[in-house]
């Protein structure tokens, strides 16, 4: 038998005891809070253990991550994550993009490149950059700045979408 096949039939066989000892269903809302870190390569930006509900804005589509959320990795796109805290109130975060993990024990961590509260950006500024983005997305310079550009745009199209 070659060592393959062998990898496989004890990969086969460790999914199965695996998959018994982790039976999950849809999240439920339950009494808890989750454990969120919000975190930047050079700093931490938010850390709680009161948190109710975490908006993410995940590839697959907009999510609300509640206690006793499914594990899961999502990758995100650049976009709005709003926490809600026990408390009541709100804080909302722009990011460029990152991955969330959702750890069992309602952990939620959130990694990403750049991040910054939404407060922080003046919509005026952004108008600004997106025409210059737009002039040399348009314009016939190097397929390099030209690519740059469109990555820019996205970024701050997303950052202008969140303002409103």
């Amino acid at each position: 038998m070659n060592s393959l096949k062998v990898a496989r039939v004890a990969l086969r066989t460790r999914s199965t005891a695996v998959r018994t000892l982790q039976k999950r269903s849809y999240a439920d809302v339950a009494p808890d809070k989750i454990k969120l870190s919000l975190a930047l390569p050079h700093q931490a930006i938010y850390r709680s253990q009161d948190v109710v509900q975490v908006n993410i804005p995940a590839e697959s589509g907009e999510m609300g991550i509640l206690a006793q959320h499914v594990p899961s990795i999502e990758q995100l796109k650049p976009g709005l994550v709003e926490v809600i805290e026990e408390a009541g109130g709100s804080k909302q975060f722009f990011l460029s993009g990152g991955f969330a993990t959702v750890q069992p024990n309602s952990v939620l961590s959130i990694n990403a490149v750049e991040g910054y509260p939404l407060d922080d950006f003046s919509a005026d500024a952004v108008r600004n950059q997106i025409s210059e983005a737009q002039k040399i997305a348009g314009g016939s310079g190097s397929e390099q700045d030209i690519a740059e550009a469109r990555i820019e745009l996205e970024v701050l199209e997303s950052l202008q979408a969140a303002m409103k």
